[in-house]
């Protein structure tokens, strides 16, 4: 998705702060029909646009619109998806929450999480149980007719699952390896420049 310029925020912002300062404004100020003639005591259209644009001038000269949520971010929902649900994930996301929500967006979240829960249990059978759970759920949603959103979430292949998840142990066993030999051999480097006294000292500290 092409970035969003920060001028259309910008000013997405500014038209939101201009109708809330005009609902602020007294009535006569405010008015509701602007086709209507200008009688004497009644302010035109100019008069309040211009009172508005003051109001938001001296609210941004104090301040007010500094760190609001969003501030200097393009603004979201303006890809052209439609996600009818979008209230419910846009919670669960801000909120952290689980197991709420229907079927089809707590399965879509669990689905896009789940190498990282998989990535820390120790066993083949641990990650076997949780992907056959896993499968389980995806199936019961597809079969529900119970309304809602579509699940489009898929079951894991087990054994291709397995079969990735012995392959990023393996990487982060061979990282971790080689963080260690790259340690040893910083301290094996530090020893060699120290004395002898200095030697003898960080070695008795190591045992102690």
């Amino acid at each position: 998705m092409r970035p969003v310029p920060r001028r259309r925020d910008q000013d997405s912002r500014l038209e939101a702060a201009r109708y809330a300062a005009e609902q602020a404004l007294p009535p006569e100020l405010r008015g509701d029909d602007e086709d209507e003639p200008v009688d004497r005591g009644q302010v035109s259209a100019d008069d309040r646009a211009m009172a508005v644009e003051i109001a938001i001038q001296q609210a941004m000269r104090a301040g007010e619109f500094e760190n609001l949520p969003g501030a200097g971010k393009p603004l979201t929902g303006l890809d052209g998806v439609r996600d009818p649900n979008w209230w419910i994930r846009r919670k669960i996301e801000r909120e952290n929450l689980t197991g709420l929500g229907p079927p089809a967006l707590t399965l879509r979240t669990e689905d896009a999480e789940l190498d990282d829960r998989l990535d820390v249990l120790h066993t083949e059978a641990q990650v076997r149980e949780v992907l056959e759970d896993f499968n389980r759920r995806v199936k019961q949603a597809r079969m529900q007719l119970l309304g809602g959103p579509p699940v489009i979430t898929r079951p894991r292949d087990v054994d291709d699952q397995v079969a990735a998840w012995r392959e990023r142990k393996t990487v982060q066993r061979i990282a971790r390896e080689r963080i260690l030999a790259e340690q040893r051999e910083r301290e094996a480097a530090e020893l060699a420049a120290m004395t002898w006294r200095e030697r003898r000292r960080v070695r008795r500290e190591r045992r102690a």
